[in-house]
């Protein structure tokens, strides 16, 4: 009887964590296989899900034979399923609901960008399935909801971003914390005039000092509204009043976030500027093992630590995320969607960059929120917020 109950607990043990990756051919998902690649004996890849990245979709289910693959476009579909026997196909939004959906599952990063991230965080809280969160939309857009749902099921909500993985990292009694701390880089124009700024073109944009990120929330990173979108998310991940929430902009990025306690203790959470690190500790927590990063932080080579205060009126966008987040019910939604219309026509190029942050403005400025809006009405506010920013961008092509 020892001898079996031994058994089943080291099979227990040594049980292999099943994890879907949705957005498995961006840059997190790509970084969260890599991190995987160096634990096999940790986890196995239930299930992946892609856009339009057809060639490396391919490859990844060559490499990891999931069980479960959802793409985008029906085309994709039809094409894979004929190839890879093996493995059950989905397509478009159902699909990654169904994946969502899936009982076998122990952890899903939810890794893809946009609104579409929503619907199958919601439905896998709903599952009981724990969340690696690596989507900004899902809480900006119905932060309430979502942290109210993992606390009805009893699910982990396990942040990815550095930020607010550092900030769960140092974090120990919620009841003692004074301040959270947020720190940025200041992005690739943090020491640019504004005439600079008012030039800048799209290569300029995307030249992030610090990290390697996707086109749009690089873009972000270079308006600083991304780090407003931070401050809304670590206002519904802990539960802080955006007042108590600072903004320290820390050039080296060595300081990936801080908290402040109630006795003016700071614990700070320092590291080489990696996304392997926080992936990895959201795989593996509560544990710690060693993996993809083997260098250990030099503080003789970092030398320096600088801080300054985020500059509200060369980058707006910061400020105006804030004020969302605070006025709550679906302003968040509003500035989120205008902002990414905005982005997407910069990536096309068809607006400067200084137009981002006049044309989500001006959408924001003439907005009237819902309260306490459904996921539906989330979804449809959104839609909406869209179809008026991407009038409001076509005029304005018209003008020039």
């Amino acid at each position: 009887m020892i001898l079996k109950d031994c058994k089943i607990f080291m099979d227990v043990f040594n049980k292999k964590k099943k994890i879907a990756v949705l957005g498995s051919t961006g840059s997190i998902g790509t970084q969260a296989l890599e991190v995987i690649d160096m634990l096999p004996d940790r986890f196995e890849i239930a299930a992946l899900t892609a856009g339009d990245n057809i060639d490396l979709i391919s490859r990844q289910i060559k490499k990891y034979s999931p069980k479960y693959v959802c793409v985008k476009q029906k085309e994709t579909f039809e094409h894979l399923k004929n190839i890879f026997k093996q493995t059950e196909f989905f397509y478009g939004e159902d699909g990654l609901i169904k994946i969502a959906d899936l009982k076998e599952l122990d952890l899903i990063l939810v890794a893809v960008s946009g609104k579409i991230g929503l619907k199958p965080t919601i439905r896998a809280i709903k599952n009981k399935v724990n969340i690696a969160l690596a989507n900004k939309e899902t809480l900006v857009m119905a932060g309430d909801i979502v942290m109210s749902l993992a606390k009805e099921n009893n699910v982990k909500i396990l942040p990815v971003d550095s930020e607010h993985s550092a900030i769960f990292q140092c974090i120990n009694k919620r009841e003692d914390v004074k301040h959270l701390i947020i720190t940025s880089s200041g992005g690739p124009f943090r020491t640019a005039s504004k005439e600079d700024m008012e030039n800048a073109d799209l290569n300029e944009a995307l030249n992030h000092p610090r990290w390697k990120m996707g086109k749009k929330i690089t873009v972000d990173s270079a308006t600083l509204m991304n780090k407003g979108l931070e401050v809304i998310e670590a206002h519904h991940l802990f539960n802080m009043d955006y007042d108590d929430i600072k903004v320290v902009v820390h050039p080296q990025s060595y300081i990936h976030s801080a908290v402040e306690y109630k006795d003016g203790s700071i614990i700070a959470q320092i590291g080489n500027p990696s996304m392997h690190i926080p992936i990895q500790y959201a795989l593996t927590y509560p544990e710690r093992l060693e993996g993809i990063e083997t260098e250990s932080f030099d503080f003789f080579k970092a030398a320096k630590f600088e801080f300054f205060e985020p500059d509200y009126e060369k980058f707006p966008s910061l400020a105006l995320a804030i004020d969302a987040g605070k006025k709550g019910n679906t302003y968040p939604v509003c500035m989120n969607a205008a902002n990414e219309e905005a982005v997407f026509a910069f990536l096309n190029k068809k607006i400067k960059f200084t137009d981002i942050y006049k044309i989500t403005k001006k959408i924001y400025d003439s907005y009237e929120g819902i309260n306490s809006p459904s996921i539906e009405q989330i979804i449809t506010e959104d839609e909406k917020v869209r179809e008026k920013t991407k009038l409001l961008i076509n005029s304005l092509k018209k003008e020039v």
